[in-house]
């Protein structure tokens, strides 16, 4: 019995030790994005706005009756702001603003919350909502703005990866920042 109690004992005594442990410390993912820089962008549709020079690349997309569109890439986000413009005509504009937020509450089912912000820029006759959405959703922001008469136009932000709320929030705010100056510097060609 005194040959296990004794080597027992010894193992106690040598395995405490004065350290107290801790635990590791929090670490954030940092992720250092340039300055934005903007330039004004003429479009093959009737407005300009101006974008962010990271995004290298416009792309016209095919019209599919009364819609048109423009994909504003971001390679090194792997993102894309996709926006649809449309024309205002024959009192469809209820019907385009009730489109645009049925979009945006589709994301119900994965968001954590939508947060809205209303946008007016009376002097050029710029008016709208942008929608923040947290959590795991397919797209982060949404936003559409109109001059109530003759344009409409939406957008939306995805990434090329599946969405992890937690991961691609950098991004997201950095983008972010940027469809709010699309919205700020819309001007309608009249």
């Amino acid at each position: 019995m005194k040959r296990v109690i004794l080597p027992l004992f010894c193992a106690l005594i040598l395995s405490c030790n004065n350290e107290d442990t801790l635990p590791k410390p929090k670490a954030y993912l940092r992720l250092d994005y340039p300055s934005a820089s903007y330039k004004k962008v003429k479009t093959p549709l009737p407005f300009s706005f101006e974008k962010n020079e990271l995004s290298n690349q416009i792309k016209a997309i095919k019209s599919s009756g009364t819609s048109k569109g423009i994909n504003i890439t971001y390679p090194s986000l792997k993102a894309t702001i996709y926006l649809t413009y449309k024309t205002v005509k024959d009192g469809n504009l209820d019907s385009l603003l009730r489109d645009s937020q049925n979009l945006t509450q589709k994301h119900t089912i994965k968001a954590d919350e939508i947060v809205y912000d209303f946008f007016e820029n009376p002097a050029e006759k710029v008016y709208g909502m942008f929608y923040e959405i947290g959590g795991d959703a397919a797209s982060q922001s949404q936003f559409y703005v109109t001059d109530s008469i003759n344009h409409f136009l939406s957008g939306s932000l995805y990434f090329y990866v599946k969405p992890n709320y937690d991961s691609i929030y950098p991004a997201s705010e950095y983008l972010k920042k940027d469809i709010k100056r699309i919205m700020e510097t819309v001007s309608w060609e009249r």
